[in-house]
This record gives C-alpha cells, sequence and structure tokens, in this order.
C-alpha cells in the first residue's frame, strides 16, 4: 500500500489528537487502555459518521513485546512492523523547529471505516526521512521511550508537527481540535501563532480564539498520566518566542510546564 495519496480530503470538522491510537494487533502504535481508548472512540464516530480527522505518530518498533526470562524478569523486545501493507503515505510535509534544527515530517494515513461505509482517516506521522540529522529520524520510533527530552520532543511532533501536517493535506475548515491527554497538548502552541499572525500583536482575544476551538479530556488520574517538563528543557526544545513566554507566565508550576494544565487553560 506504497503508493501515495493524491486526493482532496474531504470536509472534516473535528481533529482528535491523541499519542497512542489502537487500530489493528499488527499495529503498534498503542500501549494499553488510552490507544484502545482512542481506536474505540474513532471507530464510533466513523460508525455515527462524525466528520474526524485523527492525529497520532507512526511508533516504527512500536511499544514493545513483553516476554519474561528464565528467572522471571521482564525482557522488553522491539515490536517491528509492516508499515508498507497496511498504510499509504501522503505526498506532502511538514516541518518542526526542534533544538533550533528542522525537523521534517512525513503523513502515513490509515482509514477507518464505519459501519454505514464512512470513513475517518487516521494520520501518523513519520520523522525517518534523509533530511533529518540521525537523532531526529528515530524520534517517532518507540511510543513512550526515551528520555525527557525525547518524549518532549514527540509532543512537540505530535501537536505542533499534527497541525501543521493537517494544514498542509488540505484540512483548513476545522471548527474542534480535541486533545485526548495533555500528550497533545502542545497543539495550542501552533493554534496560538496561526491566530497571532492574523491579528499582529499579543491580545487577550487569541487566547479566547484558540479556547473556542479547543477540547480536553484525561483518563489517567496518577502522577505518570500528566507530564511535567522543566521550562528550562522546554526553552531549549521549543525555542524561546512568544507563544512559549505566554505559556510559562501562565502555566508555569515550580519551574515545571504541566501538559495536563496547557489542555484544561486552553480549551472550553
Amino acid at each position: 500500500m506504497t503508493d501515495t495519496l493524491l486526493m482532496k480530503p474531504v470536509r472534516r470538522s473535528v481533529a482528535y489528537f491523541s499519542m497512542e491510537i489502537g487500530l489493528e494487533n499488527d499495529i503498534p502504535t498503542y500501549s494499553g487502555g488510552l490507544g484502545m481508548l482512542a481506536g474505540d472512540t474513532i471507530r464510533s464516530a466513523a460508525d455515527l459518521e462524525i466528520p474526524v480527522v485523527a492525529i497520532s505518530l507512526l511508533h516504527r518498533k512500536g511499544y514493545f513485546i513483553q516476554q519474561l526470562d528464565a528467572e522471571g524478569w521482564q525482557q522488553n523486545q522491539e515490536q517491528i512492523w509492516d508499515i508498507d501493507k497496511h498504510l499509504k503515505l501522503h505526498p506532502v510535509k511538514a516541518s518542526v523547529e526542534l533544538e533550533g534544527r528542522t525537523v521534517w515530517l512525513q503523513a502515513w494515513e490509515y482509514t477507518v471505516t464505519g459501519c454505514t461505509g464512512f470513513n475517518i482517516p487516521v494520520i501518523l506521522l513519520d520523522a525517518d526521512l534523509e533530511e533529518n540529522a540521525d537523532i531526529d529520524r528515530k524520534l517517532t520510533d518507540s511510543l513512550y521511550g526515551g528520555d525527557e527530552k525525547y518524549r518532549l520532543s514527540q509532543e512537540c511532533i505530535l501537536g505542533i508537527g499534527g497541525v501543521k501536517i493537517l494544514r498542509a493535506l488540505g484540512y483548513n475548515e476545522l471548527k474542534r481540535f480535541h486533545m485526548n491527554e495533555g500528550h497533545a497538548s502542545l497543539l495550542v502552541v501552533e493554534l496560538l501563532r496561526e491566530q497571532l499572525q492574523i491579528e499582529g500583536s499579543w491580545r487577550e482575544s487569541i487566547v479566547d480564539s484558540v479556547r473556542s476551538k479547543c477540547v480536553f479530556t484525561t483518563h489517567t488520574p496518577v502522577p505518570a498520566g500528566h507530564d511535567q517538563f522543566d521550562m528550562e528543557l522546554v526553552d531549549k526544545v521549543l525555542g524561546k518566542h512568544e507563544v512559549v513566554e505566554q505559556l510559562r507566565h501562565r502555566i508555569k508550576a515550580n519551574g515545571l510546564l504541566n501538559m495536563t494544565h496547557i489542555g484544561l487553560n486552553f480549551s472550553h
């Protein structure tokens, strides 16, 4: 299924962002309950003919395969899967700036078909491109892998890169951006930046406009489910610009940027 998609996208009004989505057993882009819930949400939307487009990461190496050794200890192995068998590649790309480097993203698509035949596209972002530095090509490899910088970079790709790739694909009539958990909350950075370009200078109406477009859900009532990043790391990865400064003033707590707080404060 490596043929590129050349068709203009059907009108969509809702963009659903999730770090993991359970689509098929052979597509290991999920780890557990959150991913299965996201997959069921998309399948239900397809059955109900709700005009959704979904965004996630490709996760070339999946989550992991769990095995037990002779002494009973858990051993993790990469879960390599056949991407070309399940997905189609779009001919467009978008980029994000991470640590001052341009990271290019390509978009693969999986189609969820509802009981009436209505289709929902699931766009999976992939940074494994020759244009990127070796370190950046691995950013979409593993679900919940790596250190804090790797995790923050992935969330930048999902949120900021997700909005950019939707624009590049022609999804320009979106009215709602649904953040499924805090992993996707940095989409507000790109929405704020877009609105700032429209209004020319910073004002409170920019925040109001973004809030009116955003919806947020959280499912994990334990600390591990609410990512927090040191502001020095945020400045290093995202760079210092006006939108990040606004997040710093509004969301910072004890020197940390809390992704759940962003989702709650920038949605209606």
